[in-house]
C-alpha cells in the first residue's frame, strides 16, 4: 500500500472515531511519539539500564511499533491540513537529490 492510500485509510478511521484533534494536539502527539521512539532507541543502544548487550527481537519490535505510531501521528497532522504526505516526501527527496548531486560522485 502506498502512502496516499494509507493516508486515506487513516482519514477514514479518524473520521469514524470522532474526527481529528486540534492541530496543537496533533503536534503534541507527534512529539510524544518521537519521545517514545527515542526511548526505544536508547534501549537498543544500551543507554538505558534495561538495554541488553545484544540486539533482541523485542528491541526491534519496539522500534518498529514506535516508528509506526510516529508515522500515524504525522499522517493525522498532514491529513488535517489537506497535505499529501507522499507528494511532500517525494518533493523532499527531489530536493535532497538536487542538493547532493555531484557531492557523492566526487567521492566515488
Amino acid at each position: 500500500m502506498d502512502l496516499t492510500k494509507l493516508a486515506a485509510e487513516i482519514d477514514s478511521f479518524i473520521n469514524k472515531h470522532g474526527g481529528y484533534w486540534e492541530p496543537a494536539w496533533l503536534l503534541s502527539a507527534i512529539i510524544e511519539e518521537v519521545g517514545e521512539l527515542s526511548r526505544a532507541m536508547q534501549v537498543f543502544a544500551g543507554i538505558r539500564e534495561e538495554g541488553a548487550s545484544t540486539i533482541s527481537p523485542a528491541m526491534i519490535q519496539d522500534i518498529e511499533e514506535e516508528s509506526g505510531d510516529l508515522l500515524f501521528a504525522l499522517l493525522c497532522l498532514t491529513n488535517n491540513f489537506g497535505i499529501n504526505l507522499e507528494k511532500a516526501l517525494l518533493n523532499t527527496l527531489k530536493k535532497y537529490k538536487q542538493r547532493e548531486s555531484g557531492i557523492y560522485d566526487a567521492v566515488s
